[in-house]
């Protein structure tokens, strides 16, 4: 069974690589939605409390909360955040008994990249 939580943050960066605009500072407030997937318990019938799953996430957040994203990853594309969140929150999540699915991470409004493993 899949279970999924939401968070925010808001943080600058540039892409000096990218041709548009954002090769330029500039700020975001993203929205980052993961999905984990384990099995119910007997006793709770629920896989994980969603507290526990969204403090996880929030706690991986707050190295991104309010930063300069140059400075926490070298090259902060929605695709490289993602996997950033991944990488941080994978064996957070396995010690409360579930696995990662994806991490999705809204760049603003009507963008996003997904990370599925």
């Amino acid at each position: 069974m899949k279970l999924g939580v939401c968070s925010h943050f808001s943080a600058a960066h540039k892409l000096p690589k990218h041709t548009g605009k954002c090769k330029q500072l500039h700020g975001h407030t993203y929205k980052v939605e993961i999905v984990v997937e384990g099995e119910k318990d007997k006793e709770t019938e629920c896989i994980v409390d969603f507290s526990e799953v969204k403090a996880l996430l929030d706690e991986v957040l707050e190295h991104l909360d309010h930063k300069y994203l140059n400075d926490v990853i070298s090259y902060p594309t929605s695709e490289n955040i993602a996997e950033f969140i991944w990488e941080e929150l994978e064996g957070k999540v396995e010690e409360i008994g579930v696995k990662l699915k994806s991490v999705k991470v809204w760049e603003g409004e009507g963008k996003w990249v997904m990370l599925e493993k």
